[in-house]
Parts: structure tokens; sequence; C-alpha cells
């Protein structure tokens, strides 16, 4: 027999969803990033950080209004799916500016970052300092531009081997988790809106709930 329907079903749970853990993921990585490479005075720096945590904030937000606002839940999910666009473009322009290519997500460097798939700032700060190391060095260039390596080789072994700086480690990886994070939103938010167009929300449960016990209580007192 199927359990009656609730007013306010469960709702939260967004730390076990990987558009958060992501998006947090990026958020630290952005705070890091700003503290180490964007001049302390730059708007930038602010739009960075803020645009980080409010992917973070908007995606727990929407999920804990899930209970009651199903619309609140989408709307908020949009607002995390776009304040991680605009830190993407951040990326993407401090990159350009500084004349560092942006990697594609075949590119050596960014394959063995996937690789490791990264939880905490930690596990990427070591990624970086690996990569910086020289000890798995595929590419020649660092622009994406080079011939790729089969097989990764010592620096030593290839003392041409271009071996690129932190920031465009970071910013590259940032990207990736990036990219990561707002695939998984666009599923999120197309999963929301088909629930919301044959389910309701909070008024059409409410009416469920209050016809079903109606009818309840109906065929109780005809018992």
């Amino acid at each position: 027999m199927n359990e009656p329907e609730k007013l306010i079903p469960l709702h939260g749970g967004y730390r076990k969803l990987k558009s958060f853990q992501m998006a947090q993921l990026a958020y630290d990585v952005t705070v890091r990033f700003c503290d180490r490479y964007i001049e302390k005075r730059s708007r930038t720096r602010d739009q960075m950080v803020q645009a980080a945590r409010s992917g973070v904030q908007n995606i727990a937000e929407g999920s804990q209004a899930s209970g009651t606002s199903k619309k609140t839940e989408l709307k908020l999910t949009n607002v995390a799916r776009a304040s991680l666009e605009e830190l993407r473009l951040d990326y993407e322009d401090y990159l350009r500016q500084r004349g560092l290519a942006q990697w594609p997500p075949e590119h050596p460097a960014l394959m063995r970052f996937k690789a490791k798939r990264c939880a905490t700032l930690e596990q990427v700060r070591a990624w970086v300092a690996e990569e910086r190391s020289g000890q798995t060095r595929t590419d020649t260039d660092g622009q994406g531009r080079g011939k790729v390596e089969r097989k990764s080789v010592r620096v030593s072994e290839r003392p041409c081997s271009f071996v690129p700086s932190s920031a465009q480690l970071v910013a590259n990886a940032a990207l990736s988790l990036l990219n990561l994070a707002c695939h998984l939103l666009n599923r999120q938010i197309a999963t929301l809106e088909k629930n919301f167009v044959e389910e309701g929300g909070f008024t059409e449960r409410l009416y469920r709930v209050r016809t079903e016990r109606r009818k309840h209580v109906v065929s109780s007192s005809h018992s």
C-alpha cells in the first residue's frame, strides 16, 4: 500500500549533491587563487569570490527551500548556475588577458587533474605541485599547440620541456571544476523543471493532501 503524500516532503541533503561538492571546491580554489594572483584592491577579486560563494550558497538555499517551494528551488538553482558561469568567464578573462592558454578538456595536464578526482583544496594544491615538479610533463609548450607525447617523461630527459606557471595550472583546473559543476547544474535544472511541470509545487501538493484526507474522513465516517 502506498504511503500518503506528505505536505512537506524530505528536502535539503544538498551536501550529497555532486553539483554542490564541485561548486564548493571551486569556491575554495577561487579564494586561494584570488589571494595569490589577483590584486587585493581589484574589483575583479571581490567579484570572483562573490560569484563562487553565490554558486555554493544558492544550491544549498534552493535545496532547503524545496520542501515548501519547488519554484524557489528552481529559481535559486538557476541563480547558482548563472553565478558559476560568471566565475567561469572571469577565469577565461584572466588567462586571455595575460597571454596564457586556456587548455581544452583533453589536454594532458587536465586529464591528469581529472584522474585525481580532487575533493579538497589540498588535493588540488598537491596536483599543482606535482605538475610544477616536471615529473609528469607530457606537453611541449604548455599552450596546447605542441606535440603531445604518449608517455610521461622526467624533466631531466627533456630539459626544454615547458612548465606552466602555478596561476595557469590553477586557472585551468578551476575551469575544469566549473565546467563539471555547470554541466551537473544543467541536468539538475532540467530535472527540476520536469518535476515542477508534472507535479506542481506546494499549492498543488497542499490541494492533493487535503483532498486525500477529506476522502479518508468521509470513508471512515461511512464504515
